[in-house]
């Protein structure tokens, strides 16, 4: 393992007084909890926004972040967002989806997927949709969310190396995606169809106010909880649950569990979740 760069050695000074600083901000802001071992990813990631403005003091960038939130906040938040992703990750998921959107016929399905990152979840949540209704126009609406804009940017694309879908089988691939030549020979592009069911759009799991009316059939909160402790888990669940239909289902990751919050949201199966008796209506 290639140790880390010593305070010396590092181009701007970064001393447990700008960590703990840039930890109660990405707390405030996202909700995200750093522990003192993520010091060095913290220094890598951001460095290179104090770089691209030209800084020499890493203290002259935090108080940048903090009395012009509208220029630099964003930036701020997307270097230290964690965006681990991948087609159809915990594929249990997407076959209890398949016999959850069956099960409720032709009428039209509302999904949200609130941790949507580069765009390879609700693209396997529209495939699965495409399969479960045999048709690449089902009736069924996602709307993909995440803090980070530069990844729903890449979402909302729909390009991504060709290596991203060699786990997929061929089937999949050749009616899913088209594969590039040329100048995009190595890339692939999720056809027009799956886009046309997917809208990407910024969102905050910790603003007062989603913006979204609710009734949800399914709803993916995945992988993004256990950077939360657990009053805060509480608190987003108490504004996610009311937006998901009396008979909705909400996915958990598989390192996520929420025992805690039995009066929000009931198991029914392997990370997966009811919204509470007294919630449904």
């Amino acid at each position: 393992m290639r140790p880390s760069r010593s305070q010396d050695e590092r181009e701007f000074t970064f001393d447990e007084r700008d960590f703990r600083r840039v930890c109660r901000m990405i707390r405030d802001r996202a909700g995200i909890h750093l522990h003192p071992h993520k010091r060095d990813m913290v220094y890598s990631r951001l460095a290179r926004r104090v770089r691209a403005l030209g800084m020499d003091r890493f203290g002259d960038y935090l108080d940048l972040v903090e009395a012009e939130p509208d220029e630099e906040l964003q930036g701020f938040v997307n270097a230290l967002t964690t965006n681990l992703t991948s087609f159809f990750r915990e594929s249990h998921h997407f076959d209890i989806l398949a016999s959850h959107l069956r099960s409720r016929g032709a009428k039209p399905q509302t999904i949200w997927c609130n941790a949507a990152s580069t765009g390879e979840e609700p693209y396997s949540l529209a495939i699965t949709a495409c399969e479960a209704y045999g048709t690449m126009t089902p009736p069924v609406r996602i709307l993909a969310t995440d803090i980070d804009t530069n990844v729903l940017q890449t979402g909302a694309r729909g390009v991504y190396p060709v290596e991203r879908i060699n786990t997929l089988s061929l089937q999949r691939r050749r009616q899913f995606f088209q594969r590039g030549s040329g100048a995009n020979n190595g890339l692939c592009r999720v056809k027009p169809e799956l886009q046309a069911l997917i809208e990407f759009r910024p969102l905050n799991l910790l603003a007062d106010d989603y913006g979204l009316r609710g009734g949800f059939d399914a709803v993916f909160c995945r992988n993004v909880m256990i950077y939360f402790d657990k009053a805060t888990q509480y608190q987003v669940l108490q504004r996610i649950a009311p937006l998901i239909a009396p008979d909705g289902l909400l996915f958990a990751g598989h390192s996520e569990s929420f025992g805690h919050a039995h009066d929000l949201i009931t198991p029914c199966g392997r990370t997966t979740y009811r919204p509470a008796a007294g919630l449904r209506r």
